[in-house]
């Protein structure tokens, strides 16, 4: 018929998309940090590393950017304190995560 368009025209049409990348160590540790340490910073939480999901190691690095993210807030609010998190979680898991998983077990 005229003006119709062949079979599978339409799925032809839309873009190709590419698989999802699967989130690096690094990445997976900056947003669990960053995420756990905003919950622990507005009190509304604080158990120990396993409950959390954590490793030994990104725990010792939430508890590090808690401290500074506290500071921060007492001299210059919420937002800035928010914006120390993500940037102290990303640095100190990229630097975790450098070279490879830690080894010293699933916990370390």
């Amino acid at each position: 018929a005229p003006g119709s368009s062949p079979p599978g025209a339409a799925s032809s049409s839309l873009p190709a998309s590419s698989p999802a990348q699967p989130a690096s160590d690094a990445d997976l540790c900056a947003r669990l940090v960053s995420s756990w340490s905003r919950a622990v910073l507005d009190g509304d939480t604080y158990g120990d590393y396993q409950s959390m999901g954590l490793s030994h190691g990104q725990y010792e690095i939430l508890r590090d950017v808690v401290a500074a993210a506290r500071a921060v807030r007492e001299r210059q609010g919420a937002r800035a304190a928010g914006q120390l998190i993500d940037r102290r979680a990303r640095h100190a898991c990229t630097e975790r995560y450098r070279h490879g998983t830690p080894s010293g077990g699933p916990w370390a």
